[in-house]
């Protein structure tokens, strides 16, 4: 009967371990391998865009058995885009910076192995813009009058949602997990729409690493 009551804690510890669904967050970063914003030049106007090469934010995981877990993510980028509108008596100049708050929803396999362990990830994805600031200055007979706004006319719609594939290794160094991977996102809608001057790209690439504890 002793050895029975020795016996069952660690029966039940066993369980508990075979059976946990371990829990791990850390930051995540990153650069942008793509635009933002695709720009054209058309008769009369010059446009150009700026996006940031970083992306940064926080990530959670729940472990759960055979490889799968669930990944969310909160990422940030910025980006900017200007444009010159030249006229006979008149030029038009536009500058628009704004943020982007992304917010992925991962599924996520690792596939058997030591200290790395590759794996793929999938899931959606969604964008928020934020801080969309545009200034507008207009020179007519060499009178400059400015403007601001947050609501551009080319702006379509400040949230989208797409869907994400991934994938990358998770490499163990002591207590800390460290996850690069590259990821591709392709967007429903577009933020901004210019036509034949700028347009939003629906189709995202990022590389990013992870530190998860």
């Amino acid at each position: 009967m002793r050895r029975l009551f020795l016996l069952f804690p660690g029966i039940i510890l066993s369980a508990a371990a075979a059976f946990s669904q371990p829990f791990s967050f850390g930051i995540k970063g990153g650069m942008p391998l793509t635009d933002f914003i695709d720009v054209a030049r058309a008769q009369n106007i010059n446009a150009s865009s700026t996006t940031n090469r970083y992306v940064i934010g926080g990530t959670a995981e729940l472990r759960l058995p055979f490889g799968l877990g669930v990944e969310a993510d909160i990422l940030y980028r910025h980006f900017s885009y200007g444009s010159t509108v030249n006229l006979a008596n008149s030029i038009r100049t536009a500058d628009t910076s704004a943020g982007a708050w992304e917010f992925p929803l991962l599924a996520k396999y690792r596939f058997k192995g030591g200290l790395v362990r590759p794996f793929i990830n999938g899931g959606v994805a969604w964008d928020k813009l934020s801080g969309v600031t545009q200034t507008v200055t207009a020179i007519v007979n060499n009178v400059a009058n400015t403007t601001t706004t947050n609501n551009p006319f080319e702006l379509r719609d400040d949230t989208t949602r797409g869907f994400v594939l991934g994938g990358g290794a998770d490499i163990k160094i002591l207590l800390i997990h460290v996850l690069p991977e590259v990821r591709f996102t392709r967007w429903g809608a577009k933020h901004f729409i210019d036509s034949g001057v700028l347009n939003s790209n629906q189709t995202q690439a990022e590389f990013l690493i992870g530190l998860t504890f």
